[in-house]
C-alpha cells in the first residue's frame, strides 16, 4: 500500500570510453530515483559481452564490481528498475544478456510493451523458451527468430511489432543500438564528451560525467553507433507524439531536460499556474519534499506569499521500511519528514504538492502540520485528480485505490482535515509545458489514451487477451 507512483526504470549508455563502465555507473547514480529495486551494466570490449546485475540501489552493484573488478570495455549499457511488468527478482533485473545467431546482445529498457503477453505467448507456442517474466524479453526473441542477416535491420524490423512505450538500449559486440517508440511517451536523449557518446533516460546524467545534451532522440528513431560513426533510421512514421506530462509532474529531476524543455521551468510555471487557478488567502506556502519544491516555489511567486522550509525530509529512510498497519504507515511518514514548529505555529499554511495518490501519506502530513499550530491548511496540488491507471510504464494503484477516483473534492478535504484543496486544471498543466495538448499524454488524469490500440478494453490488451 505504498503511497506512491513509480517510475518503472532508467537507461544509460556510453560508447567510445574505455572508462564506460565506470561512466554509465555514475549515470545510474544520478537517475536512482527512476528506480530502486534492482540495477546493472553490461559492457563489449568488442569480443565479450560482460554483465552484472544486482538487487538494490546502484551502490550494490558498486559493491560487486568493487569486489570483482570492472568490467573491461569502451562500450556499456546500465539499468536502475522498478517493476511494472513482471516481478521484483533479480531474473527480471536488467540489462539482459543473450547470445544468438549474430553473437551476444544485451538490452535495457524503459517503458510497457503492452502487447508483450500476446507476442510470448504465441512464441511459446512455437517453442520459445523465456528465462524472465519481464516483457522486455519479448524484444530479445523477436531479434533472434528475425531472419535478416544484418542486426540493426533485425532490431528495425522488430520494432514494428511492440505497441506501448519504449526507451531502449541494445549493446551488441561492436555497435548500440537506441531506438524510442513513436509515441515518444518516456525521455530519451543523447549527449557528447569529446569523441564519446552517451544516451540516458535523463540529462542530469550527462552533467555528472562533464557532458553536453546534444538532443533527444525522435520518436520513431533507431539510432545506429559503432566504429564508423552514427546513423539513424525511422522504423516508424511520423505521428502525434504523446510525452508523459508526469515527467514533468513528478518523476524527473528538475535539473534534467525532458522532451527539450527545461524540467525546472515547467514545473516553476505548473506552480504559478496553479497559484493563478487555485488562491489562498495565508501567510506562509511550503512544499512536501522533495518533487513539490520547484512548484511551491512557483506558487509563492505568482502569489506573493513567502516560501518557507516547513517540512524537512530525512533521505536516509529506506524504501525497505515496510509496515502494512496504520500505525506503521503514520510512523514511516514521521521518520520521512519532521515539520518546523517556528514556521508553522500560528499561521495560515498553503501547502503545495505534486499529486494526491491514495492520500494516506498527505492526511499522515496534515495532521503532523496541524499539530505544529498551522491555523489554517490550504493544499494545493499542482497537477490535476489522478483518476485513471497508466499502460505506458508507471506503476499506479488500481483505479478503486485511488483518492480521487473514490471521494469528492468536499469528501477529501474532510479526509485530509484541511481548511481547502485545490487541483491544477489539465488545460492549465498542459499550457505551463508551452505545448499544445495532442503532444502530451495525460491518460491518468483525463481518462484519454493516445495509443489507437487503448481504445480496445484497456485491461484485456494489457492483459494480453
Amino acid at each position: 500500500m505504498v503511497d506512491e507512483i513509480h517510475e518503472e526504470c532508467g537507461v544509460m549508455g556510453v560508447w567510445g570510453s574505455e572508462r564506460s563502465c565506470q561512466s554509465v555507473v555514475m549515470g545510474l547514480f544520478a537517475m536512482q530515483h527512476r528506480g530502486q529495486e534492482s540495477s546493472g551494466v553490461a559492457t563489449t570490449d568488442g569480443q565479450v559481452i560482460r554483465l552484472t546485475r544486482r538487487m538494490g540501489l546502484v551502490t550494490e552493484l558498486t559493491h560487486e564490481l568493487e569486489a570483482h573488478g570492472q568490467l573491461p570495455g569502451s562500450a556499456s549499457i546500465g539499468h536502475v528498475r522498478y517493476s511494472t511488468s513482471g516481478g521484483s527478482l533479480l531474473t527480471n533485473a536488467q540489462p539482459f544478456l543473450i547470445t544468438h545467431k549474430r553473437g551476444p546482445l544485451s538490452v535495457a529498457h524503459n517503458g510497457t510493451i503492452f502487447n508483450a503477453k500476446q507476442l510470448r505467448r504465441e512464441m511459446e507456442e512455437q517453442g520459445h523458451i523465456f528465462q524472465s517474466t519481464s516483457d522486455t524479453e519479448v524484444l530479445l526473441h523477436l531479434v533472434a527468430k528475425n531472419p535478416e542477416p544484418d542486426l540493426a535491420e533485425a532490431v528495425r524490423q522488430s520494432l514494428t511489432l511492440l505497441k506501448g512505450s519504449f526507451s531502449m538500449l541494445l549493446l551488441s559486440k561492436d555497435r548500440m543500438l537506441i531506438a524510442r517508440d513513436p509515441l515518444g511517451v518516456r525521455p530519451l536523449c543523447l549527449g557528447r564528451l569529446d569523441e564519446t557518446w552517451l544516451v540516458a533516460s535523463e540529462s542530469c546524467a550527462f552533467d555528472l560525467l562533464g557532458a553536453t545534451y546534444v538532443r533527444d532522440i525522435e520518436p520513431g528513431e533507431l539510432l545506429v553507433i559503432d566504429a564508423q560513426g552514427t546513423k539513424s533510421v525511422r522504423f516508424a512514421e511520423e505521428r502525434k507524439h504523446a510525452h508523459c506530462i508526469f515527467e514533468f509532474v513528478y518523476f524527473s529531476r528538475p535539473d534534467s531536460m525532458i522532451f527539450g524543455h527545461s524540467c525546472d521551468k515547467v514545473r516553476r510555471r505548473l506552480g504559478k499556474q496553479l497559484a493563478m487557478e487555485q488562491p489562498a488567502n495565508a501567510d506562509v506556502v511550503i512544499a512536501v519534499p522533495d518533487s513539490s519544491n520547484t512548484a511551491a516555489l512557483g506558487y509563492s511567486h505568482r502569489s506573493g506569499i513567502k516560501f518557507e522550509i516547513g517540512l524537512l525530509r530525512n533521505h536516509y529512510v529506506g524504501r525497505t521500511f515496510i509496515d502494512p498497519t496504520q500505525h506503521g504507515r503514520e510512523t514511516k511518514v514521521k521518520l520521512k519528514f519532521n515539520p518546523i514548529v517556528g514556521v508553522l505555529k500560528g499561521r495560515r499554511v498553503v501547502l503545495v504538492d505534486d499529486s494526491i495518490v491514495r492520500g494516506t501519506t498527505l492526511r499522515s502530513l496534515c495532521r503532523m502540520i496541524r499539530e505544529a499550530g498551522a491555523t489554517e491548511i490550504h493544499v494545493r496540488i499542482s497537477s490535476p485528480p489522478v483518476r485513471q491507471p497508466c499502460f505506458y510504464g508507471m506503476d499506479f494503484p488500481t483505479e478503486s485505490e485511488l483518492l480521487a477516483s473514490n471521494m469528492s473534492i468536499e469528501d477529501t478535504i474532510k479526509y485530509l482535515n484541511i481548511d481547502s484543496l485545490g487541483y491544477l486544471s489539465i488545460e492549465g498543466m498542459v499550457s505551463s509545458a508551452r505545448e499544445l495538448e495532442g503532444n502530451f499524454c495525460t491518460g491518468c488524469f483525463s481518462g484519454s489514451y493516445p495509443d489507437v490500440e487503448l481504445d480496445k478494453p484497456v485491461r484485456q490488451l494489457q492483459l494480453g487477451l
